[in-house]
């Protein structure tokens, strides 16, 4: 079934005009994002196993990989039904992780945007059920009967299996969770936070490019944009976890230092970090620069927005 047919009007592709409004664009995009949640999400699964989904994935969350996703496709003139189908399967790829980063197996925690975890609210056997069967979705969302040609669908699940897989961040979370307490310099740091956090930013911004012509310069220049827009992620995230109150990040802050789990503020210090963090994303507007490409301010105003951003 289509998007179309799914939702009228989902379709809309915002012209380069209603781009220049960065704010007004990502406010139309969020609420195309949660409405295609919301459509295939099922509320439905057996018992109260949806619920737990949708607890999950709904309403919470910046949604920063399916605006990395449709911010691309748009820059290339991509299809849109495609990078819908993306931007949703790729969200549903990184709620299911941190449903099970959350358990008392992995990191513990009990908050997540500014809600008790799904462990904590349905417990562990549901929570790990419902991420099970989240990832599993995420591929069926990839893979419709008509809609997007299967080339390109292949296409899209292999750079999703990938970048979620042993090389990124399930292989990633294993570094993480071995390195606790162990020292680890900045290049260990580094490959680990590329494969845990990075892979999947990567990921979007290439699932968005591969729904429309992009030429081999455009997409490399990309791929360098999604790598280091990636770490800047994490340099920002580690920086905001001692900085920052929970109640204004919406999860637990200082866990990682309790933890005595590597960052780049316990690496670096805090000032590097920030150092760090602005060098990383001089370095994906440069890529920007290189690409070839005829506008990419939206993809450069959502660096800014990674970077600057409290949460």
């Amino acid at each position: 079934m289509s998007l179309n047919e799914l939702m009228p009007g989902l379709l809309h592709v915002a012209s380069k005009d209603d781009a220049v409004d960065f704010e007004a664009w990502m406010q139309a995009e969020l609420r195309v994002v949660e409405s295609a949640l919301e459509v295939w999400v099922p509320a439905d699964a057996p018992a109260g196993l949806g619920e737990a989904m949708r607890y999950g994935v709904l309403d919470g969350g910046k949604r920063l990989r399916p605006l990395l996703v449709l911010a691309a496709c748009q820059e290339v003139g991509g299809s849109r039904e495609a990078a819908l189908r993306a931007a949703v399967s790729v969200e549903l790829i990184h709620a299911y992780s941190l449903i099970h980063d959350d358990m008392p197996c992995m990191d513990n925690d009990v908050l997540r945007r500014g809600k008790p975890t799904v462990h904590v609210r349905y417990g562990e056997a549901q929570a790990m059920l419902a991420g099970d069967a989240m990832q599993a979705l995420a591929f069926e969302v990839l893979t419709p009967e008509a809609g997007v040609d299967p080339a390109l669908q292949a296409r899209l699940c292999a750079l999703l299996a990938r970048s979620a897989g042993h090389a990124g961040m399930a292989g990633g979370q294993a570094i993480d969770l071995a390195s606790i307490g162990m020292p680890l310099d900045e290049r260990a740091l580094r490959d680990m936070h590329r494969r845990k956090t990075g892979a999947l930013l990567q990921a979007s911004v290439l699932m968005g490019a591969a729904c429309g012509r992009c030429e081999p310069r455009a997409w490399d220049a990309l791929s360098d944009y999604g790598a280091a827009l990636g770490l800047a992620f994490q340099v920002v995230d580690d920086i905001l976890d001692v900085t920052q109150e929970s109640h204004t990040l919406g999860k637990t802050a200082g866990k990682d230092l309790h933890a005595n789990k590597p960052t780049y503020v316990s690496v670096l210090g805090l000032e590097a970090a920030r150092r760090q963090a602005a060098d990383l994303r001089d370095r994906a507007q440069d890529a920007l620069r290189r690409s070839g490409l005829a506008g990419t301010a939206t993809l450069s105003q959502l660096a800014d927005m990674v970077v600057e951003r409290d949460n």
